[in-house]
């Protein structure tokens, strides 16, 4: 009887009902076929080109009963019946072949195999080439988990002159033939455990093949997606022999080559990458290659948002057709925004599915060991379903061009895939000893100053648009950190090594620095739960393997503070990897002064809002919500002997013992159906959590001794042994405590902080950050400058002459600094103190602006100015600040010659910044500014030569910028100046009020949709400013306003009656342009033009009156209103 392998249906899964039709038709056109007997007729070759087209067509599915018998009988048959001289039947039958194999799931029967393999060979070596890009792809089927029963084909196929070497070869003319070879041979060695593997040497012989495919450079012959795919087989075929065992890479020159294809594969396609690598990569401590090209800066997206939702597929029996290298998956509902390389801003991440990740649901957790250096605690890796192919919702490729995009994207990031794969495979492979000559190569150091950062692991995490890629390369670096604490116990940085080489000590120890840095930064990035999952997993282990002893203090601190929130997330898998995470913190060379710091931490993560873990409340918090006689008795109090309770201890026990919430995620796997409590895997590891706090900060724990005590009675009365076992570890580590601890000498408290007042806090932290402005590193100097920008806004110091003057001449130093960072922070800041400037300015007390230093003064409008003409992010905020310092300088300060020169220059910068094409955001601070200098009464406006050119900059931007917002922002600062002397002449006055009218003639002109949502706020603030200029005017200037309004005075009264209209839809009357306030500026500019002496023989007043009558007249008219306006009419 033939035995003959087929897929089936998962377990405990019903069977599918199998379409009526379906094996009926087969079974028909079976028959069909096997009735037929050979013949080289015309009609004969018809007849069997028709039925293996229907056979072809036929929709067949996995488990759709059809026989594997009946699949192998039928085409035995066809080959039988296809002479080898029918080229066109030959390549028809090769596609039955594939396409039957592949759809029904069959592996070839023995004796089957037999036959089908000769036929398949003897049709390469005799049919016209053109066919053999379809007989390739049958014989990919058929040798499909097949290659231990092709011992007696192997000489022919895999000899020094078989055929697969021969089509393989990079001599082959056709890239297809070529790449279907490879994946022949990649067919060829995937094994089925408990069979045997190939034969020696053939595994050695195709080893090299593979490695000679990776290391070959695309032809110009051969497009990207055939090359994707050859790059994919050969890593396929390579991962095969690795994971077969035959493999044993000894030899530093065969490893050395492997690696370096490994790492120029894992880039593949990488936006903004394209590293040279040398053929072989030689063991070495130290920083060997650096083969990174320039990366050009790219902007991130700004204001990316996080998915709403993540899609889960289900994973299916691996498909036949995927492992012979069809693969066509596409990727992209997973995928970053890459343009962004250069900054992790939040870009679009969706959750895809990351087969190389595995659920901590299903999971069983080690009894013994802290959980997460052991295997048992880093899933195992990528496998061969990580080639499977998954159909997807989102793989159809609706157009050309962003088709073809998306679908280049994906197979180069399954490329990527596969090389992290291989790479996984290649770790198990070899010792660990072996590897860690080659850490420098694939795990980050910190770069030296100027220099980019090498390419590594980390590069995929933080960078790789595909979730699926960036768990694979996080299941790496597990892999190479797991059982890495020997080798990373030479670290050591804990005093400056001034030296002229760099000690492997400190190299070890800036590359854990550097894994620390990466990797929370790739934790703020992610969005993906399974991808977020691998991430803590990876921390983990590289706390457990770390040697925070020998290191400077804060590595811990800042994964403290940033796993707290993931706590509460709604995936139970992250949940359970951040209570894994913090273990292995509170066990890693416990007691560690650091994290006992961090244990008397109040809770101040936000654990009680919105969380999906038990919240915490007051000192009895479980007690109330618990089940269960004992726990109701028990009398639970406060601990005693701490000012703050040990919230990590509380959070562990309302875990194990208390109910969940409903806001639980409905994902949470591993709770039994029905429970009432958290799913068992993060129950355990709270567990195992309290039982690291036992053991190593007994002095915290001991506490909450009665609280533990009910926890352990209420394990050892559950049903679930794990729980139980756990449940008495917990007591062991206690008992051991208790035993260790109470001796006479040993339970004296700690002492007690001192009590400090809060303003010596005050003090202390203003005194902190003046010193810490001063310091040499760039980073600490940016967050100072910003941190003084934030105090200087607080209502208690913002009045304090002394403090806002050191606070200045702080960050006027920062000005001067060669970061830009710490520039465009302390730009920022200096924004912030003028803005308090002109607070104070505004109290009744003038004893601020008397007491503030003129000196300083100058001093601020200098740096402000020399900033203006710094980079777009410096220089939004010192146009900000030189707006608000001219608004702030008194009469005894301007009528100073000192001051008028930089009054003068500090407006010319304001000007040329209005004009300059800078950023947006730079231009409406400009536009702003200009405002703030038009409200200050004691400046020559209107009669000071700058006064023309600012309001030309100004009319400019309000009828041309392409951005509303500065649009706006322009007309707005054209209504300021509150007497008509200050808008100069009357040919300014006349040219700003013909600006404003052609800037609401083109106010709905855009090309960018995005502007259109500014139309409406453009138009009522030009009508505002178009009705205070009335409201101003004088006799000279209305000839001038009626020629305009001759002209387009209907334009201008439909824009103003909408401006008054659209003040009565739903505003708040107390707004400063709600309908009420908008009409009553239309009657004062009436009242002003009706007050106006008019020249001899001018009929402008009449007009421009009887403009403003008609435009009220309308308006009340439409809205109901009956108001009169006899004392205008009669005039």
């Amino acid at each position: 009887m033939a035995a003959v392998q087929v897929g089936g249906s998962p377990k405990n899964e019903p069977a599918r009902e199998v379409p009526p039709d379906q094996s009926s038709a087969f079974r028909c056109l079976s028959a069909r076929l096997c009735a037929l007997r050979p013949d080289n007729s015309s009609s004969a070759r018809t007849e069997i080109h028709l039925l293996f087209d229907q056979l072809i067509s036929e929709n067949y599915s996995e488990g759709g009963g059809v026989a594997p018998e009946d699949v192998c009988t039928l085409l035995v048959q066809a080959c039988r019946l296809v002479p080898l001289n029918q080229n066109h039947l030959v390549s028809k039958v090769s596609q039955l072949i594939h396409h039957l194999l592949n759809r029904l799931q069959v592996i070839v029967d023995e004796q089957n195999l037999d036959f089908l393999l000769a036929y398949a060979i003897s049709a390469i070596q005799q049919c016209s080439s053109w066919t053999h890009m379809e007989i390739l792809q049958a014989l990919a089927a058929l040798v499909y988990c097949n290659g231990s029963k092709c011992q007696k084909y192997l000489p022919g196929l895999l000899g020094k002159s078989g055929i697969l070497m021969k089509l393989s070869d990079l001599a082959q003319p056709d890239p297809e033939v070529r790449r279907a070879a490879v994946h022949c041979m990649a067919n060829l060695c995937l094994s089925v455990p408990g069979q045997p593997y190939l034969e020696e040497p053939y595994p050695e012989i195709c080893f090299w093949a593979f490695l000679t495919a990776l290391q070959s450079p695309k032809s110009s012959d051969m497009d990207d997606i055939t090359f994707c795919m050859l790059l994919q087989n050969a890593l396929k075929g390579i991962q095969s022999l690795l994971n077969g065992g035959k493999m044993k890479l000894t030899q530093t020159e065969e490893l050395g080559a492997l690696l370096a294809v490994l790492k120029k594969s894992m880039f593949h396609g990488l936006p903004g990458l394209n590293i040279e690598l040398p053929t072989v990569l030689y063991p070495t401590p130290l920083p060997q290659y650096d083969g990174r090209p320039p990366v050009k800066p790219q902007q991130s997206e700004s204001g990316a948002s996080r998915p709403t939702a993540s899609r889960k597929k289900k994973s299916k029996v691996k498909s036949k057709k995927i492992q012979q290298g069809e693969e066509e998956e596409e990727e992209s509902s997973g995928e970053r925004e890459v343009a962004p390389v250069a900054g992790l801003g939040r870009e679009h991440l969706h959750e895809g599915d990351t087969p190389c990740s595995s659920s901590l649901g299903g999971q069983s957790l080690p009894v013994e060991g802290s959980g997460t250096a052991g295997k048992d605690r880093v899933p195992l890796p990528i496998r061969s379903a990580g080639w499977k192919r998954v159909s997807s919702s989102e793989s159809d490729y609706s157009d050309a061009e962003g088709g073809m995009q998306s679908k280049m994207r994906s197979y180069q990031a399954k490329v990527r895939q596969g090389a992290l794969a291989c790479f996984l495979s290649t770790i198990k492979s070899i010792e660990k000893k072996v590897l860690y000559g080659y850490w420098s190569a694939f795990v980050p150091d910190t770069p030296e100053l100027g220099s980019p950062q090498s390419v590594s692991l980390m590069t995929l995490t933080l960078k790789d648009p595909s979730p699926k890629t960036r768990a694979c390369a996080l299941q790496v670096l597990s892999a190479i950190l797991e059982g890495s604490k020997q080798f990373l116990s030479v670290a050591e940085d804990t005093s400056d090594h001034r030296r002229a080489f760099t000690p492997f000590s400190v190299m070890i120890a800036s590359s854990i620095r550097e894994l620390h840095r990466c990797l929370l930064l790739a934790l703020v990035a992610e969005s993906s739960s399974q991808t977020l999952t691998q991430i803590i997993k990876c921390l983990a282990n590289l706390v457990s393997n770390s040697p925070y002893n020998r290191l400077k203090l804060s590595l811990l601190t800042k994964v403290w503070n940033q796993i707290k929130p993931y706590i509460r997330h709604k995936d139970v898998n992250v949940r359970v990897s951040s209570l894994t995470l913090l273990g292995a913190i509170v066990s890693t060379h416990a007691p560690l002064p650091e994290v006992l710091l961090l244990l008397q931490q109040p809770c101040s993560s936000g654990l009680n809002s919105n969380s999906a873990t038990p919240h915490l409340g007051t000192p009895d918090w479980w007690k109330k919500a618990s089940s269960g006689p004992f726990l109701e008795e028990a009398s639970v109090s406060s601990p005693k002997g701490s000012s703050e309770p040990c919230w990590l201890i509380r959070l562990c026990i309302s875990t194990v013992v208390l109910p969940k919430e409903d806001s639980c995620s409905g994902s949470d796997a591993g709770s039994a159906a029905g429970s009432t409590y958290e799913p068992s895997p993060m129950r355990l590891e709270a567990l195992q959590v309290l039982a690291h706090l036992a053991r190593g900060y007994f002095s915290m724990t001991q506490v909450y001794l009665m609280e533990l005590g009910e926890v352990i009675c209420k394990c050892m009365g559950e049903a679930d042994p794990s729980i139980q076992l756990h449940g008495a570890k917990l007591l062991e580590e206690l008992g051991t405590g208790l035993i260790q601890q109470y001796k006479p000498d040993s339970t004296i408290a700690s002492g007690q902080r001192v009590p400090v007042t809060l303003s010596d806090k005050q003090i202390l932290c203003i005194t902190m950050l003046l010193g810490l402005n001063d310091s040499k590193n760039r980073l600490v100097k940016a967050a100072t400058s910003r941190a003084l920008g934030v105090y200087v806004l607080f209502p208690c110091l913002r009045q304090d002459v002394i403090f806002v003057a050191d606070t200045a001449n702080a960050i006027l130093m920062s000005l001067q600094d060669k970061s830009l960072n710490v520039r465009a922070k302390a730009a920022w800041s200096l924004g912030n103190l003028t803005d308090t400037l002109i607070v104070n300015m505004e109290t009744p007390d003038p004893s601020f602006q008397e007491e503030f230093s003129g000196l300083l003064l100058l001093k601020m409008l200098r740096s402000a100015i020399e900033a203006s003409r710094d980079k777009d992010k410096v220089k939004s905020n010192a146009v900000r600040a030189l707006g608000n310092l001219l608004h702030f300088l008194q009469p005894s300060h301007i009528e100073k010659p000192r001051f008028a020169e930089m009054i003068e220059e500090s407006i010319q910068a304001l000007i040329s910044t209005v004009l300059i094409e800078a950023a947006m955001k730079v231009r409406w601070n400009a536009c702003y500014a200009m405002g703030n200098v038009f409200k200050n009464p004691a400046l020559p406006l209107g009669t000071a030569p700058w006064t023309s050119q600012a309001y030309n900059a100004l009319t400019s931007v309000v009828t041309s910028c392409k951005n509303f917002k500065v649009r706006i922002r322009s007309a707005t600062a054209l209504s300021i100046p509150s007497k008509r002397e200050h808008y100069g002449s009357v040919d300014q006055y006349v040219q700003i009020w013909n600006a404003l009218v052609t800037a609401l003639q083109k106010s709905e002109d855009t090309t960018d949709f995005l502007e259109f949502k500014y139309c409406a706020s453009l138009r009522t603030q030009i009508c505002q400013a178009l009705i205070h200029l009335l409201s101003l005017a004088s006799a000279s200037d209305l000839p001038c306003i009626r020629e305009t309004l001759e002209l387009n005075g209907d334009m201008v009264q439909s824009f103003i009656l909408q401006f008054l209209k659209s003040g009565a839809e739903g505003e708040d009357p107390r707004a400063p342009h709600s309908s009420h306030g908008r009409d009553q500026l239309v009657r004062r500019a009436l009242e002003h033009v009706g007050s106006i002496q008019a020249l001899a023989g001018d009929t402008a007043r009449r007009a421009i009156m009887g403009f403003l009558e008609d435009i009220l007249t309308v308006y009340f008219d439409s809205s109901g209103s009956q108001i009169a306006l006899p004392e205008l009419t009669s005039r």
